[in-house]
């Protein structure tokens, strides 16, 4: 690990003041993710600015729009009591990440920040566009079992990792990023990027750019939802698939579906098309393995990774199932 610069700020207007001044600041909080890319030598900031002291902390409900600040713990947020209540799907998808230890530290913003834990991304020897841009993906070809399914491209099929970005983008959620320019609201769901050509970008954060707060309007999804993660082991282990299922029925018919994937992307994968099928649509095991096919169009395995092309449908079927059984 290089030497760098620590600053630490405890207002808004000077973190932003601050990062714009220096095109290789970075900002920390939880540094969960950051701390490990730097141990690796995979990155290499020379000014860190610590925003942990910035009041973005809160979680409000309040006009049927639940506002959750940046800085939020992973764990203070799982276990609020209006998001147990009325986004149980967000506080189940929280509880399946990483371990204890980690959400205690680890921040809503940070989570959307972390980098994907492709092992050719972590190990320096190893070809990387997204950490070398134009040096190759050396997972294409190579050991690709934790890989993409959707979305891929020829310069990157790593996944992106986090449990609860799933969980947002199923529910909607929307992204108040701050500049020295102002603020900008976008959809969780643009906040995120495909590999596509430039694998090093992440997301579509601008610049000098800080995340304020993640807000998500009012639902009906709190009686009928999972999040099921299938993973290697039962703790501390990133999802090999996950869905994130909610249904809203009414007199015996799917009213409104939501269903997001992780595991499978560069980013996290909302299944629109299957959500649109399952809308008026019977309750049932039949309907959940139509949806769950619907759901598999345009994906592509990679050799180590082809049980995925099995493995995540079959996990549509259980998370509707599951969510089903609820009621």
């Amino acid at each position: 690990m290089i030497n760098f610069q620590y600053l630490r700020t405890s207002v808004v207007k000077t973190a932003l003041s601050l990062i714009n001044k220096d095109s290789k600041a970075v900002f920390i909080a939880g540094g969960t993710n950051l701390v490990d890319l730097m141990k690796r030598g995979v990155t290499a900031p020379e000014k860190l600015i610590d925003i942990n002291h910035l009041p973005l902390k809160q979680i409000s409900f309040t006009n049927n729009l639940l506002q959750i600040g940046a800085l939020t713990s992973n764990t203070a947020l799982a276990e609020a009591p209006i998001v147990k209540e009325k986004f149980p799907l967000l506080s189940m998808a929280l509880q399946a990440g990483a371990s204890a230890q980690l959400r205690n530290v680890a921040t809503v913003g940070g989570n959307m920040m972390q980098r994907t834990r492709c092992g050719y991304f972590y190990d320096t020897t190893m070809p990387c566009n997204k950490r070398e841009p134009g040096s190759g993906c050396g997972a294409i070809g190579g050991y690709n079992r934790m890989h993409a399914i959707f979305g891929t491209s020829e310069h990157c099929i790593a996944v992106h990792p986090s449990d609860m970005c799933v969980g947002l983008v199923a529910l909607d959620a929307q992204v108040v990023l701050a500049s020295t320019k102002g603020e900008r609201k976008i959809k969780f769901a643009d906040f995120h990027k495909l590999a596509g050509n430039t694998p090093e970008k992440d997301n579509n954060l601008q610049k000098g750019e800080l995340i304020l707060r993640v807000e998500i309007p009012a639902n009906n999804f709190n009686k009928n939802f999972h999040y099921l993660k299938v993973r290697d082991r039962s703790s501390y282990a990133f999802a090999l698939v996950s869905v994130a299922a909610a249904l809203e029925i009414k007199n015996g018919l799917i009213n409104e579906a939501r269903l997001a994937m992780g595991g499978v992307a560069h980013k996290p994968w909302r299944l629109a098309t299957a959500e649109n099928f399952l809308k008026g649509k019977a309750a049932n095991k039949a309907n959940f393995e139509q949806a769950s096919k619907i759901a598999m169009d345009g994906a592509k395995s990679f050799g180590e990774n082809d049980f995925k092309l099995t493995l995540a449908p079959n996990t549509i079927v259980e998370a509707l199932t599951l969510a089903l059984a609820k009621a």
